[in-house]
């Protein structure tokens, strides 16, 4: 991380951090999308036990870089929800990408 010298260019910074969140963001719903392929009911996609080893995995990560696991856990209930939906979606359509 650079120190910077004005407040424009720390915005600078966080909107290049901000469009690698959204790549990865879509790089995660186009495996979300092939994982569809793989799941043999809607239940098997809505599950509690993978739901939970995610939250749990992201809130030990940012426990570990110095970030409120809660403000991550949050942003990733968010993302799973609405991954969950697209997945479901592409499940119904025979899992076609």
């Amino acid at each position: 991380m650079k120190e910077c010298k004005t407040l424009e260019e720390v915005r600078k910074e966080i909107d290049k951090i901000d469009e690698e969140i959204v790549k990865l963001i879509a790089q995660r719903s186009k495996y979300v999308k092939q994982a569809a392929k793989f799941k043999v009911s809607v239940d098997e996609i809505k599950s509690d036990e993978r739901i939970n080893d995610v939250l749990n995995h992201v809130r030990h990560l940012a426990g570990t870089l110095g970030i409120s696991p809660n403000l991550v856990a949050d942003i990733f209930k968010i993302l799973i929800d609405k991954m969950v939906e697209m997945e479901i979606e592409e499940f119904k359509h025979g899992g076609a990408y």
